[in-house]
């Protein structure tokens, strides 16, 4: 790939700070707006934030860890910069597109990279009832939330939530609850990348529930839809040594 002009971004981390000013003396930089690709620098909150930072610019990004976990990202080294750019592998990602409707009648949208998820707001556990393309599927769970991830994202909260890895490119979406207690032997559900999502929140002033895309957070929701979008397309760049696919494959079998 032939990148011309870079622009870094970093967290607000010591280490991703020292990184900027070293890199941004050692290789020529312009604004991100100018440049054809975006060197992001720090873990993978900041890279998830630089995504949705970037989102409509649809430039490539590229990332180095200056982070904790760094699964997002490509190792840190300042040398050959443009050489591991040059020869980077791309990966294309979906978000999703949620649209949740409040206690007040209210419409809130938002795009999650990694996964939607609802929780509960109160020590009373949450009443969920969940739609597929319009038809029920599950008349009714007791549970502290259920969350839908992205096979980028199912490394993340899916994970901690004893959710499948999915492999990039599988065009599925996994379905996972979160500390259900009925139906006590349900685990989720692995859905088609374009299926419709409808999950209805059951007796919701006393038992409330936020839905969360990404960063954000609508509180006391009624109904939350989640739809892959496919009109918007997030460009990921990996060392060749240190794709994303061949991670989320070791990750499966991490004790």
């Amino acid at each position: 790939m032939d990148f011309r002009t870079i622009a870094f971004v970093a967290s607000e981390h010591d280490e991703a700070r020292l990184a900027l000013g070293r890199l941004s003396a050692r290789y020529p930089t312009v604004p991100p707006a100018e440049a054809d690709v975006i060197v992001a620098l720090g873990g993978d909150g900041f890279m998830l934030e630089t995504l949705h930072r970037f989102m409509a610019a649809g430039k490539p990004i590229f990332g180095m860890n200056r982070g904790s976990v760094g699964f997002l990202m490509n190792g840190y080294d300042e040398s050959h910069l443009m050489e591991r750019l040059a020869r980077a592998e791309p990966i294309a990602l979906n978000p999703l597109r949620m649209i949740a409707t409040d206690m007040d009648g209210q419409s809130h949208e938002a795009l999650a990279i990694n996964e939607v998820s609802l929780l509960r707001e109160t020590r009373l556990a949450a009443k969920l009832r969940i739609k597929v393309d319009g038809v029920i599927r599950m008349p009714e769970m007791i549970c502290d939330g259920v969350l839908l991830a992205t096979p980028a994202g199912s490394t993340a909260y899916n994970v901690s939530a004893n959710g499948p890895i999915l492999p990039l490119g599988a065009q599925v979406l996994v379905l996972t609850p979160i500390s259900v207690f009925r139906p006590r032997q349900w685990r989720g559900a692995i859905l088609p990348h374009d299926v419709t999502v409808t999950i209805e929140v059951l007796n919701p002033t006393v038992r409330p529930v936020s839905a969360v895309a990404d960063f954000t957070e609508v509180r006391n929701v009624l109904s939350v839809v989640i739809q892959e979008d496919r009109s918007v397309t997030l460009t990921l760049l990996f060392d060749p040594e240190h794709n994303l696919e061949e991670r989320i494959v070791k990750e499966q079998f991490l004790i």
